[in-house]
């Protein structure tokens, strides 16, 4: 196996297998999409050839995630790698666009769903209604949010939980406060 970059991900390869997989894709769709082989995009999902950072944003741009995903978070200890994830070791996750800060709570993508945190800055909100093909289990930890799903809006506070089944969503947050919310999508979308 290469070495691997210091600032890459540790599961970099599967990190973007899980991630193609979840959008539906063969290596024949991201090769056609990326512009590569099928042979070199398998070798970077094994692990097997290390691709460059203008690769990584092709990469990003294709399965719709920021590059920041695409890049390790601070080594862990071997006994704690793939089971522990430190609060200061958290990867960034999304865009930071519309007042959203998310951070992967999960070891990395390779299970058959995700763990974010998410904090919902006060005065925020989601330019256009989320539709996609997830299950999602939200736990809010602090704060109060505003949601709507499929339609019909909710106010959650902390303690309160939710649920969306692929149905079009919406999140506002209208108060002074930050809120806090855990969230669980089946399947990775990051």
């Amino acid at each position: 196996m290469l070495s691997r970059n210091p600032i890459q991900s540790e599961t970099l390869g599967a990190d973007l297998r899980a991630l193609r997989k979840a959008r539906g894709l063969t290596l024949a769709d991201l090769g056609e999409r990326l512009g590569r082989s099928v042979g070199w995009i398998s070798q970077v999902e094994r692990d097997l050839s290390q691709p460059s950072v203008d690769d990584l944003r092709h990469f990003g741009e294709v399965l719709g995630v920021p590059l920041s995903m695409l890049f390790g978070q601070a080594p862990a200890p071997a006994q704690e790698a793939g089971h522990i994830v430190r609060k200061g070791a958290r990867r960034p996750i999304g865009s930071g666009e519309a007042g959203l800060v998310e951070e992967l709570l999960s070891p990395d993508l390779t299970d058959d769903f995700e763990v974010v945190h998410s904090t919902f800055l006060p005065r925020s909100r989601i330019g256009d209604a989320v539709s996609r093909p997830t299950q999602e289990v939200g736990y809010v930890v602090s704060g109060q949010l505003d949601l709507v799903i499929a339609g019909q809006r909710f106010t959650v506070g902390a303690g309160d939980s939710f649920r969306i089944r692929g149905e079009p969503f919406e999140w506002i947050n209208p108060y002074d406060e930050p809120a806090v919310v855990i969230w669980v999508i089946a399947p990775p979308v990051y």
